[in-house]
């Protein structure tokens, strides 16, 4: 079975929700800090009792923090405010 392909808001919304840590985000989705920066990095397809609880943490719904990929389609393009984009 091929691996999912997820994109994930993670990153904006923590920033949104006032300036959340990821240290604080993974204490309210009960994961590690290294979990949350391999979401942010698109490295990590996170389980759905995860999902639940990263979305539960911003007050969303899955749907909102997580959306799949279309076969063929890339990761999203680095943000704005996202320190990789160059």
């Amino acid at each position: 079975m091929a691996k999912a392909e997820i994109r994930n808001h993670v990153r904006r919304l923590r920033f949104e929700y006032g300036e959340m840590t990821q240290q604080g985000l993974a204490e309210q989705a009960r994961c590690t800090r290294q979990t949350i920066i391999a979401l942010e990095q698109g490295k990590y397809v996170p389980s759905l009792a995860l999902a639940f609880r990263i979305a539960r943490a911003f007050g969303r719904t899955v749907e909102e923090v997580f959306e799949p990929l279309d076969e063929g389609e890339g990761p999203a393009p680095p943000q704005a405010d996202d320190p990789r984009r160059g």
